[in-house]
């Protein structure tokens, strides 16, 4: 089950250790794009348009979730490269404590903000109500996302990839069972949608907890290890925070974007979310790969290989212009149908404008690989400030784009938003990692 990071061939422990990974993200995926198709072919256009005018607040509130629980298991990763077993259950005993009072934190705040949140961002008001319906029982719930991406995390950190995917596979299948029972037999409408998510990611959360308490006794920790440790926890929550805000706030541009968007209509909502679920899909495998890249980077550190963490930050950005080559070449024929067959719709706008977002921006995927690499390997090494920037600099752009060329471009404006902002990050990124005494020391063979 677990793969060895630390030595062996290293392009084949990268894409041994990442294929599960990357197979989990399609069947995460799978969450809300089954929400949408479900929603869109039973329940309308204007359910569709629902759940994607506050997908990015759902992805806000949850990515930081999911970000806390990564940066843990960076953490962990680092501590288990060093084989010290002792201050990796003092690691997992600190992240249980600290990320469920930050995840608790996230659901309580956002819950009593969620209203006000929407009608910031000019939700559409024939949809603001079956909008909050179906994004405040995920938000509520928040706690079951964060626990299974810690569970997973833990696993990973150990080299463990295969285990997450596993159960993931199980309740993805089980939550398009749910969606088609609470959507068409129960008629609970969007908010079912949502119901059948938290279902099926709580099902996935409790068959990965029973296999780390049978399976790996390294990651349990016993009453000793919850003392507290301020050093411990300054590491672990500043490490977690840095990955939450850095997903957060990427998150928050694009609700910023969303406000945007949402004054161009119905129409333009639904083609857009439909092309960017398309996008989430054809970006898993790069950013599969420096999820991956992030663990082993730390496993790593921790031993001391540094000369290894440069062999798979090359073998990344390999990989990262191979899939973007290909990719693009496949939506530069196929985006049309694409669009047509992830929104159940033949409106001219929804297709056109999907069709384009998705030809427009394929091209920059070999960019957004190559600094999604360099990114969390920052990550991985400890460098906890520099990829918070990276982030600040794509929200402050967003924001410049929302208010200032949105307005006057239309939905072009957004097209070519991300990509102009992901080259400034890369070659911001591309400095911070080669200028860094980490990256720069001795080379280590392996």
């Amino acid at each position: 089950m677990k793969t060895d990071l630390l030595s062996g061939n290293i392009i084949k422990s990268l894409l041994v250790f990442a294929i599960p990974m990357f197979l989990s993200h399609i069947f995460q995926q799978l969450y809300n794009t089954a929400d949408m198709v479900i929603v869109g072919h039973f329940l309308g256009e204007t359910s569709l348009a629902t759940i994607g005018a506050c997908a990015v607040i759902f992805d806000l509130l949850i990515g930081f979730a999911i970000g806390i629980g990564r940066g843990f298991g960076i953490v962990a990763a680092r501590n288990y490269g060093a084989r010290d077993q002792e201050l990796l259950k003092r690691t997992v005993a600190a992240a249980v404590v600290a990320g469920f009072l930050l995840t608790l934190f996230i659901s309580v705040t956002a819950s009593v903000f969620m209203m006000p949140l929407l009608k910031l961002i000019n939700i559409p008001a024939n949809i603001i109500d079956a909008a909050y319906s179906y994004i405040s029982i995920l938000i509520i719930f928040s706690i079951v996302f964060f626990t299974y991406n810690l569970c997973a995390g833990l696993l990973h950190a150990i080299g463990n990839s295969t285990m997450p995917l596993l159960f993931l596979i199980i309740s993805s299948l089980l939550n398009i069972v749910f969606d088609i029972l609470f959507i068409t037999s129960f008629n609970m409408g969007v908010r079912g949608a949502a119901v059948a998510t938290v279902a099926a990611q709580g099902i996935s959360t409790v068959l990965c907890l029973i296999y780390i308490y049978k399976k790996c006794p390294i990651l349990i920790p016993h009453r000793k290890h919850f003392r507290y440790d301020a050093a411990l926890y300054q590491e672990i929550v500043a490490q977690g925070l840095s990955m939450g805000l850095m997903m957060s706030i990427v998150y928050l541009g694009s609700v910023v974007l969303q406000r945007a968007i949402n004054e161009l209509g119905y129409l333009v909502i639904a083609g857009h979310i439909a092309a960017r679920k398309i996008n989430s899909f054809c970006m898993m495998p790069i950013n599969t790969i420096a999820m991956a890249i992030s663990m082993i980077v730390s496993q790593n550190k921790g031993a001391n290989q540094l000369g290894r963490i440069r062999k798979v930050i090359r073998y990344g950005n390999l990989i990262s212009v191979i899939w973007g080559t290909f990719i693009t070449a496949v939506l530069m024929v196929s985006s049309a149908v694409l669009i047509r067959l992830l929104s159940g719709s033949n409106e001219r706008i929804i297709i056109e404008n999907g069709a384009r977002y998705l030809m427009i921006n394929s091209p920059f995927y070999i960019i957004l690989g190559m600094l999604f690499n360099f990114r969390l390997a920052l990550q991985g090494i400890g460098k906890k400030t520099v990829p918070v920037i990276s982030s600040v600099i794509e929200l402050i752009s967003k924001i410049l784009f929302a208010f200032l060329l949105v307005p006057v471009l239309g939905y072009f404006g957004v097209i070519i938003c991300e990509p102009i902002i992901w080259c400034i990050m890369f070659l911001y990124l591309l400095y911070s990692f080669y200028t860094n005494p980490h990256i720069r020391g001795k080379t280590v063979t392996g």
